[in-house]
Formats: structure tokens, C-alpha cells, sequence
């Protein structure tokens, strides 16, 4: 088969491109259509009304297809037909004319019952194949369509009177009954028509011949005199061919009867070697071979209508086959009430046995037509009814009386579609004009093809002009005969002539001409993703994938992406170029042509239903002679004005759908414009979201891998504190307790003295490495409560004044504005920011002098500290926050850990504030502060500083009774520490290696008031064993108190599960202050102390005040640093006190004796006591 050439004519307006297989399709499947295509697309309901029938549901045997598509062999129609031909041209003719019928009948039904039983097709889709093309076939469909309400209406009226001879209903309701009654049974599908035929088919075979039997058996000479009889136009037993001619043409329409046993045919099963001769019985008996019970039924007919006749019925009623069988039954029944009771049951279950048939094949009809036409499809139950409903008007426009008439002009057109198409099948398809399969897709078929629409155009103008005696009275007698020979050469003729181009639009797999599909694995719909069979599939361009049939018949938004040379709008404008001059091109594409190709449709179909009423009327007319001449003048008055009339009509809707379609395609060219514009905005959008996530997902593994460098240095930060905090413990502590001895000689404590420094030196080192550690992992809470912020920044401007004075420099304290007297602030973290960056300003700032600026506006608080430094550079600058970093120019001169103002800017971070710097070389360098510190409006007596405790005694023992300790560590060092600084004050210390040796000593009886448990420890943990202690039931009330004891800085200030406390929390280095506070604390301790000492001989645990003391402001800035437990701080302003005031050295000395010993309480007093000794004189 040779593909088809793209149409030489170019369309008016280009057509859409299709997208390409790697783009995007041009239309989206949206879900209110996919859902409405899932429901045209039942099984159940619609019995592939509108697709071919796949392998998989013709499941039926031969016998069932045959049986169910021989059932429509019971309409009595034919016996109706065959009374009428005889009536008409009596009985020689009429026997002639039913053979004939039969002949061609079956002739041309054999090709179509095969093709449809091979390829599981009906009569539409076989027409489209066969030479019609898509939208062609609809043509056709219309002609069927109205073959099947014209003769429901026909047998309906058969049916309503028998209901009005036996029930004596009146007409318009036995219409009614009729119509309605067949509808439940049909819209169930065909499944309920094939047992329905099954059914009654015995009792149907029964009721048909046992009235002939009787007849020539009670009354052998009946029918001896129907040879001669002459009807009302021949002569007696003299052969007319005019009058055989007209019967012909009368008998000739039942040809249509082909397309419903077509319908059935579909569901043949697939023809095997096994089941070889039963498929072709089967195809024969179903197809053509209805037409040989018909001819005997004609046949049959016309000896019943002879019947009527002798038995005194008119020839007018004679016609009906209840009067036929009525005549008949009286040779059955003794009784006339029987006889028509037998006969209008007969009557009733034969016309039900057709009209479900009818019904149905006008239901597929209609689904066909209207689905091509509208792109939708409101279900096969809907064309059910619409039919029902046609044909209910016919009936009561008396269309039984007109029979002869009106099949006569029917038949010329039907004639020439069905030849049409028997003239592809075994003319064109053999000599190679026309492919071999049938192709029925929208997706590859031509709208028009020429072939079958030509030949059945030119024979049905033919034909219809012979029948009406434009050829003359030969003609008119031989008019379907005429429609058969015209499309039998016609339809060859033109394959020939445009060589088969316009049967495949575009090439795909077509079926072979075996018509035995392979059993390809099913494919899934694009559009209402059902499962379907190779066969019914295409790919679609505009959705880009597999599109069943039905999907692509309702689709109304492709624009024929798929073939856009063969759209009808494209092919009507070719011809109508191809027929007018050029100058008359441009007015083709304003709608003119769709308009004049509407018309085209429009007028032909209106005069053929006017003529057929003006037929019909003037044939009522002819018996009234008298008045005969005026009442056809009225009468062709008024069918032209009535024409007329709604040709105007016609004309104005034709003019507005034509509108509509224009309108429809701008808005849909303008759709699928924006859609495309849509799709390239999608596409870009994910695109640029695939970019997003694939940096997102870099970014988060990034994220993820920083945060588990962060944990891994908090860990290793951790683990480094811990190792270096247990030998520290040991080193800090004996320190502290040898500083204590009044034993030691003085030159050794001076040694013992350096050792404290460098411990201190190393653990404010730990401790702030710790801090940074914290703020990262984002363990630190800052403590807000109110801040003293005015005296506060004075109090520390004047501590740092001195400092600045030590080393010869300038020292200036600028407030701008007003500042708050309080603040909401974490207090500590707030001076431990501009202790830092006061501290560095003053050790890096060699001369020239140091400004300290403060603005406060909008609760905002900014400070600037100036100095006349070395300054630094760029490079200097970019990495001065970063930890253990130092300026080039003070990394010679200065000794520090590089961690301050990696801290100041940390903690200004995590208050939401905001550090910077700026620096020339040479000239100086300028640290920023902006802090959020919310201002507060307190009572004014709240200014004043709650009153210091008195001064401490020394604690060398404690009133009560002994108290017992439980030292838990597995360090042996940090033990003996702990009981070197407990025993002495009278306290029982018993020591244990680990948790289980905690547990088994309290399980031997220990009950201790105090447990002091280290945290890591072998076995089972510090947490574990506090566990356990507080679960062990033996203990009862009597629960010791316990801290932990650890280096695990970290720890402290978690969420343990135990609800311990942070305070219950003891660090190491164990500043023994602390610890003996908490024992003061927890068990409620007296301390006891020894008398004071004189002033000449102080002993070296309690410095005395004896001397010159400083000025009051170095006291008091002195007394700001002890109570934040700033060691480096402390030791900073001795030292200045050392070089500024030598005339208080003895004060001093006692102060740094104290510092060293981290007894900063008893500094406190001290300095406390000292001022206001000096505030009262």
C-alpha cells in the first residue's frame, strides 16, 4: 500500500505544527475530560458503538452471531413490501421483482458480512475504509440512520394495529406504546438483544408457518388465482418491465438491512483453521443469507395480501400484515377472537425481534454521526431515545400509507452508498486502487475521500433524477438500477483517476488482508488511559503518545496536527479552488466556502423532505378529483413558502455556525498560543526548580557536612577539655591548698604562685575555647535580666582609666545623649563584649590614648572604642574574628590566645547585635558595637546595690555532728585532692574507683549525707549510677545529696533526665570555694573559724586591709572585676595598682595573695569593707 502524498492545494492559514517527539505536547489532558472520555468509553453501555471491536470481546460462538443477526429477518415489513408490490404491479411483477431484490441483496451483502466479521467493524467504520473517508462516512451514517427510524416507524405502526385490533387502543397511544416499549431492552447493549432473539425465536418460527400450513391444508386452492392477479396497474400474468422496473426500486431499499447485520457480524470471533466452516456458515446465515427467509417472507406476503383480498378486505388495508395474518389465523382458530389474539401476539413479538435491532443500529448510527460532527458523544442510551422519538413522529405522520412511495425514493440513495462501498470491496481492493485493510482511525484517514463520496453523489443525482422521470419512463422504472451501475463504475473510475491518494493520510501499520490482527500487547490511552488493542490505537502528536480511536474522535483541540493536508476545511478549499477562477480565492477563506458547503448540505436535504411531503399530499389529493386543481395550487403554495421559509432560516443558522466555527478557532488558535506560551513558562520554571534543588541539595549537603564538622570539633573541643581539665583539677587544687600552708616557706610559695598563674593562664584559655565551642553548637543561653547600664558603663570606663594611666596613656569616656539608668541584658556577656575589646585597645595602644564612645537611641546601644594603635590591614582585618588569629603588628609584642574577639564577636552575634572593625596602619583602629538592649523604667530605689554579706570567716571546721562524703572518681588524683581539702575540716571521706564500687559500698551499709560522682568513669557512668542510687529502695528518705564533679564542661546546663540541677553541676578545675559553698549550702553547715589575727603577724590565708588604700574609683572598678570572677582582669588592675599607687603595696600584695587563691568573696568583703571604712570619714 502505498502512502499518501500530501495535498498539492495549501490551506488557507498554515496548520499547527506538531510538537516533535522531544518537546512538549501541544495539549494538556485535563481531568474533567479524561473522566467524561472514561464514560463514553463503558463497555457495557456502548458495545464499541464507536471503535472497532477488539479480539478480546468477540467471545461469542458462530451459532450466537448467526442467530442474533438472523433474528431481524423477522420484520414484517417484508411481508408488507411484498403485499404492496403486489397490490401495485400485480402478481408477475412483484415475483420478479422480490427475486431480483434477493439476488442483489445478497450479492452485495456477501463482501460487507465479510469484511465485517474479519475486522470486527460495523457498517460506519467499513465506510470509512471503503472509499468515504472521516468525515464522509457521516453522510452515509445520516442515510442509515435514517433507515433504521424510517422502518421503526414502519414496523411500530405494524405493531400499533395489532394493539388496536386485538385491545382496540387508539393509534396515537398503540405509536406511542410501540416506541417506548423496545427502548429497556436496547439500552443494555447487545448482550440483552442476542438472548432476546435466542428466546423467541422458537416460538416466532412456529407462529410464521403454521398459518400457511393450515391455509393449504383446510383450503388447498386459496392462492390458485393469484397468478393472474393484475394489481392496480399491470395486467393479469402479463410481464411489464416498466412495472418490474418500479417494483424493483420499491424492494431494492431493504438493501439498507445490510448495515444492522453488519452491527452484529463485529462480534464474530476470529476465523481459525478449527472453526473454518462454522465462521463461514456463520457469516453467511448472519449476512446475506437474511435476505433468503426475507424473499420467502416477501413472497409470503403477497399470498396472504391475495388471502385478505379474497375474504373481502380492501387493497388499501390488505397491505397490513394484521389483516394478512388475521385472514390466515382463521384457517387456525375456530373462533375470530383467537384468531386475532394469535395474531397480534405474533405480530407483537415479531416487530419487538426487529425494532430492538432497529433501535440499536440507529442508536451506533447516531453516535457515529453526531461524535464526528460535535467532537462528543452523550452516550449510546441518548441516540436510543432521539430515535424512538423520530420515528414516533413519523408514525403519526402516517408514514405506513406512503410506503411504496417512500421507499421508493429512499432506496436510489441507499443504492448508491451501499454499492459504493461493495465497489471498493471487490473492485478496487483486489486490483490494488484501494488498500487493502480497512483503516477507520480520524488520525489516518482523509476527511473526504473522493472515491466512495463522488460515486454515491453522482448515482444518487442520477437515480433520483431518473425516479422523479427526468430520463424518462424506462429510466424512472430502472432508477435503482441505474444508483448500482453508476456507483459500481463510478467508484473504480475515480480511484483510478486520483490513484488511491486520498484513502491513508498518513502511513501507519495497517492491518494485512487476511484481516488476523497479531495480538499485540495492549497499549494504554494517553487521554482516558484505558487499555486497548493495536489496531484501535495511533499516535498522536499533539498529546505525544498512543490515542485510542474514540479519543481521537472527540477531541475538538488537536487541529489535526496529525494530518494537516487532509482536514475537510483544507480539501473543500482546495476543490473550490480547483473549480473557481483565482480572483476568487481571497473571499474563500472569510467563511464563504464553509458557508456555501453548509448550504450544499442544508438545501438538498430540505427539498428531498419537502418533496416527499408534497408526494405524499398529492397522492391524497388524487382522490379528490373534483376539487383536485385548486388544492394543488394551495398546496404548492404553501410547501414553497414553508420551503422558503426555512431555507431562510437554514441560511441564517448555516451563516452563524459558520460564525461560531470561526470564532471557536480564533479562541482555540489563541488557547493553544497561550497553552504553548504556558508550557514554555513550565518548562522554563522547572528547569530553573531543577537548578534550585540541585543547589539546594548542594547546599544542604554542605550544611550537613559543616554541621557535622561543627559536631565532630565540638567533640573533639570536649574531649580536649576534659583531658586537660583532670590534670589541671590536680594542679589548681594542691596549688590552692599549698598556697593555704603556713608551713611553706615564702620563696616556695612564690613558686607555687607561677604554678597557679600558669594554670589560671591555661584554664581561661580552656574556658573560653569552651564559650566559642557553645555559641557555635548553639548551647549557650544568655541569662537576660536587668542591667545597670549607666553606672555600669562608668564604673567600667573608670576601671579601664586606670589601666590606660599605667601604660602613660589617654583614656576618654564619651557619652552622646541621654543613657538609660537600666537595660534588659545577659549583664555578664555584655561586659565580657567590652572587656575585651577595651582590654586589646589598651595592651596593642602603645601611646597616643584609647576613646570609648557610647550612643543609646531607639534602644539601641552603640559603642566605638578608638584607639591610636599600630592599626591593621586589610588582610588583617578580613580574618580578626576568626579564632586564634592576631594582628601582624601584635603578634611580637603581646601575649594573649587570639580568642577574645572571636568571642566578643560570637556573643554580639547571638544577641542579635552587630561588630565590626575598620583600621589604618599606622594610625589606629575603630571597634563598633550595635546591641538591642531594651530599655526599662524601674523604682528608683532600685538603684541601690543589695548589701554584701558580711565578711567571711575563715572555715577550718563546722559545728554539728560529722558528716560522711562518698567521693566517686576514677582518676586516684582527683580523689586524694578531694579528701586532702575535706578531711582537714573534719569530714568523713570515703572514696570509690567507680560506679559499681559506689553502689557496692552502699549496698554494705555507707550511707553518706554528700556523693561527689564523676561522669566518666569505667563500667557504668556517672548519670547511670546517680540512677541507680536514687532507684534504690533501701535508701528510703535517707537520699544522699549529690553534684557532679567532672570535667565534661559541656554537660552542665543540659536537660540529664535526673532533674539535677545546673548548680549541683561542679566543673574542674574544683575552685574550693565553690565546693564549700555547696556543701554549706546543701546540708545547711556552721562554719567555724579561729580568732582573728593581729595586724603584725596576718596570717596567709586572711590579708588584712593594714595601709594606704587607692583612690575610691580603682577600688570600686577593682570590686566590678572580682564579682564578675574575672581572673586576667583582677590580675591586670594589681598590676597597674603595683606601678601607680607603690605607696599601698601592702594592700595590694594582699589583694594579688587573694586573687591567686580565688578567693574572690573574701576579696569582695574586703574591698567593700574598705570603702565604706573611707566613705564614713
Amino acid at each position: 500500500m502505498e502512502s499518501a502524498p500530501t495535498d498539492p492545494v495549501q490551506p488557507p492559514f498554515p496548520p499547527p505544527s506538531a510538537p516533535s517527539a522531544d518537546e512538549a505536547p501541544a495539549q494538556r489532558v485535563v481531568k474533567i475530560r479524561r473522566d467524561y472520555n472514561n464514560w463514553v468509553a463503558s463497555e457495557t453501555m456502548e458495545d464499541y458503538a464507536l471503535r472497532f471491536t477488539p479480539q478480546r470481546f468477540r467471545k461469542w460462538s458462530e451459532w450466537r452471531v448467526a442467530n442474533t443477526a438472523f433474528g431481524a429477518a423477522s420484520f414484517l415489513i417484508l411481508e408488507a413490501v411484498g403485499a404492496t408490490l403486489l397490490v401495485q404491479y400485480g402478481f408477475v411483477n412483484a415475483l420478479w421483482a422480490i427475486l431480483a431484490t434477493g439476488l442483489v441483496i445478497f450479492l452485495a451483502g456477501l463482501p460487507i458480512s465479510i469484511y465485517a466479521a474479519r475486522y470486527g467493524v460495523d457498517m460506519d467504520l467499513l465506510t470509512r475504509g471503503a472509499g468515504f473517508g472521516y468525515i464522509g462516512s457521516t453522510l452515509t451514517s445520516l442515510i442509515y440512520a435514517s433507515f433504521t427510524f424510517i422502518f421503526f416507524a414502519l414496523e411500530a405502526a405494524v405493531m400499533a394495529y395489532a394493539l388496536e385490533l386485538a385491545l382496540d387502543i387508539p393509534p396515537t397511544w398503540g405509536y406511542l406504546i410501540c416506541a417506548l416499549v423496545v427502548i429497556p431492552l436496547v439500552t443494555h447493549g447487545v448482550s440483552t438483544i442476542s438472548r432476546l432473539q435466542i428466546w423467541t425465536q422458537p416460538l416466532w418460527l412456529v407462529m410464521l408457518v403454521v398459518p400457511f400450513g393450515f391455509v393449504l391444508v383446510r383450503d388447498p386452492q386459496a392462492f390458485a388465482g393469484i397468478t393472474h392477479y393484475a394489481g392496480d396497474q399491470g395486467v393479469g400474468g402479463v410481464f411489464d418491465v416498466h412495472l418490474f422496473g418500479a417494483a424493483l426500486t420499491v424492494g431494492i431499499a431493504l438493501i439498507t438491512q445490510m448495515g444492522e447485520q453488519a452491527d452484529y457480524l463485529r462480534f464474530m470471533p476470529e476465523r481459525t483453521a478449527a472453526n473454518r466452516g462454522r465462521w463461514w456458515l456463520g457469516v453467511l446465515v448472519g449476512g446475506p443469507g437474511w435476505v433468503i427467509l426475507g424473499v420467502i417472507k416477501m413472497l409470503g406476503g403477497a399470498y396472504l395480501a391475495y388471502l385478505a383480498i379474497t375474504h373481502s378486505v380492501p387493497t388499501d388495508r390488505a397491505v397490513d400484515p394484521n389483516q394478512m395474518y388475521l385472514a390466515a389465523y382463521e384457517y387456525v382458530f375456530p373462533t375470530l377472537g383467537w384468531a386475532v389474539a394469535a395474531t397480534a401476539v405474533f405480530v407483537v413479538v415479531s416487530q419487538i425481534k426487529i425494532n430492538v435491532t432497529n433501535a440499536y443500529a440507529g442508536s451506533l448510527a447516531w453516535s457515529n454521526f453526531f461524535s464526528r460532527l460535535t467532537h462528543s458523544h452523550p452516550g449510546r442510551v441518548v441516540w436510543v431515545l432521539f430515535n424512538s422519538v423520530i420515528a414516533f413522529m413519523l408514525m403519526e405522520m402516517n408514514v405506513f400509507k406512503a410506503l411504496g412511495d417512500v421507499l421508493g425514493l429512499y432506496s436510489n440513495i441507499a443504492i448508491a452508498w451501499i454499492m459504493a462501498v461493495v465497489a471498493d470491496l471487490v473492485i478496487n481492493k483486489p486490483l490494488g486502487l484501494s488498500p487493502k485493510g480497512i483503516e477507520f482511525k480520524r488520525a489516518h484517514l482523509y476527511d473526504i475521500n473522493p472515491v466512495g463520496v463522488g460515486a454515491m453523489t453522482l448515482a444518487s443525482i442520477l437515480s433520483v433524477s431518473a425516479y422523479l422521470g427526468f430520463f424518462g419512463p424506462l429510466a424512472q422504472a430502472f432508477s435503482a438500477l441505474v444508483a448500482l451501475v453508476t456507483a459500481m463504475v463510478a467508484a473504480p473510475a475515480i480511484a483510478w483517476a486520483t490513484g488511491g491518494r486520498y484513502y491513508i493520510a498518513r502511513s501507519s501499520a495497517t492491518p494485512d488482508a487476511t484481516g488476523t490482527y497479531a495480538r499485540l500487547v495492549a497499549r494504554k490511552c494517553v487521554i482516558c488511559e484505558r487499555r486497548y488493542e493495536g489496531p484501535d490505537m495511533a499516535h498522536c502528536p499533539a498529546y505525544q503518545g498512543p490515542i485510542c480511536s474514540l479519543c481521537c474522535t472527540l477531541d475538538a483541540r488537536c487541529g489535526d496536527v496529525c494530518k494537516p493536508h487532509a482536514s475537510l476545511a483544507v480539501q473543500w478549499s482546495g476543490a473550490l479552488r480547483w473549480l473557481l477562477p483565482r480572483r476568487v480565492w481571497p473571499f474563500l477563506d472569510t467563511g464563504l466556502g464553509h458557508f456555501i458547503l453548509l448550504m450544499l448540505i442544508i438545501v438538498p436535504l430540505l427539498a428531498t423532505v419537502f418533496g416527499m411531503f408534497y408526494r405524499q399530499e398529492m397522492g391524497a389529493l388524487a382522490t379528490m378529483p373534483e376539487h383536485s386543481a385548486a388544492l394543488e395550487m394551495a398546496l404548492r403554495s404553501g410547501f414553497s413558502k414553508a420551503f422558503a421559509a426555512l431555507l431562510l432560516l437554514s441560511g441564517i443558522v448555516a451563516w452563524w455556525l459558520v460564525l461560531a466555527h470561526k470564532s471557536r478557532q480564533v479562541a482555540q488558535e489563541e488557547s493553544n498560543r497561550q497553552t504553548h506560551l504556558l508550557m514554555r513558562e513550565i518548562e522554563s520554571h522547572r528547569q530553573t526548580d531543577e537548578a534550585l534543588q540541585a543547589a539546594t541539595a548542594i547546599a544542604e549537603r554542605a550544611k550537613l557536612q559543616a554541621e557535622q564538622a561543627n559536631h565532630a570539633k565540638s567533640r573533639y573541643i570536649s574531649a580536649i577539655s576534659h583531658e586537660l581539665r583532670t590534670p589541671l583539677n590536680s594542679i589548681l587544687g594542691y596549688a590552692q591548698l599549698m598556697g593555704e600552708d603556713a608551713s611553706i616557706p615564702a620563696h616556695r610559695k612564690q613558686a607555687v604562685s607561677v604554678i597557679k598563674r600558669g594554670g589560671e593562664h591555661l584554664l581561661s584559655l580552656i574556658e573560653g575555647t569552651l564559650d566559642m565551642a557553645h555559641i557555635e553548637s548553639g548551647k549557650l543561653t544568655l541569662n537576660v535580666k536587668p542591667m545597670q547600664f549607666a553606672s555600669g558603663m562608668a564604673e567600667l570606663a573608670d576601671m579601664f582609666e586606670l589601666q590606660a594611666a599605667a601604660k602613660g596613656l589617654r583614656f576618654d569616656f564619651e557619652v552622646q545623649g541621654s543613657i538609660p539608668d537600666w537595660v534588659r541584658a545577659d549583664e555578664k556577656r555584655v561586659r565580657q563584649i567590652f572587656f575585651n575589646l577595651l582590654g586589646n585597645a589598651i595592651k596593642f595602644t602603645q601611646q597616643g590614648g584609647v576613646t570609648l564612645r557610647l550612643r543609646y537611641a531607639r534602644e539601641m546601644a552603640q559603642l566605638e572604642v578608638v584607639d591610636t594603635g599600630p592599626g591593621m590591614t586589610q588582610e588583617d582585618l578580613d580574618r580578626i574574628f576568626e579564632p586564634f588569629t592576631r594582628g601582624a603588628t601584635a603578634a611580637a609584642g603581646s601575649a594573649g590566645s587570639g580568642l577574645g574577639l572571636t568571642i566578643a564577636k560570637m556573643l554580639t552575634d547571638l544577641m542579635g547585635g552587630e561588630l565590626s572593625a575598620t583600621s589604618t596602619p599606622g594610625v589606629g583602629s575603630v571597634f563598633r558595637v550595635r546591641l538591642f538592649l531594651p530599655e526599662l523604667h524601674l523604682p528608683a530605689d532600685a538603684a541601690r546595690r543589695s548589701p554584701l554579706p558580711a565578711q567571711r570567716k575563715a572555715r577550718l571546721g563546722y559545728a554539728g555532728p560529722r558528716r560522711k562524703v562518698l567521693v566517686v572518681d576514677n582518676e586516684e588524683a582527683d580523689r586524694e585532692l578531694l579528701v586532702s581539702l575535706l578531711e582537714p575540716l573534719g569530714f568523713e571521706v570515703r572514696t570509690a574507683a567507680s560506679g559499681h564500687d559506689c553502689l557496692d559500698l552502699m549496698a554494705a551499709g555507707l550511707r553518706p549525707d554528700v556523693v561527689f560522682l564523676d561522669l566518666a568513669m569505667p563500667g557504668i557512668d556517672g548519670w547511670e549510677t546517680l540512677r541507680r542510687i536514687r532507684a534504690d529502695a533501701a535508701l528510703g528518705g535517707a537520699q544522699p545529696q549529690v553534684a557532679i564533679v567532672s570535667a565534661n564542661a559541656f554537660d552542665r546546663g543540659l536537660d540529664n533526665g535526673l532533674g539535677l540541677p545546673p548548680e549541683d553541676f561542679i566543673v574542674k578545675p574544683v575552685r574550693h570555694t565553690e565546693l564549700l559553698d555547696w556543701l554549706e549550702r546543701k546540708l545547711a553547715l556552721q562554719w567555724l573559724d579561729v580568732p582573728t589575727p593581729s595586724p603584725a603577724a596576718p596570717p596567709s590565708n586572711a590579708p588584712t586591709t593594714a595601709g594606704r588604700l587607692p583612690p575610691r574609683a580603682p577600688c570600686q572598678a577593682l570590686l566590678e572585676v572580682v564579682r564578675l570572677g574575672y581572673y586576667r582582669g583582677i590580675m591586670n588592675q594589681l598590676e597597674t595598682w603595683g606601678a601607680a599607687y607603690p605607696e599601698c603595696e601592702g594592700f595590694t600584695q594582699s589583694m594579688v595573695k587573694l586573687a591567686r587563691q580565688y578567693q574572690f568573696e573574701t576579696m569582695a568583703e574586703q574591698l567593700q569593707k574598705a570603702l565604706d571604712a573611707a566613705h564614713a570619714d
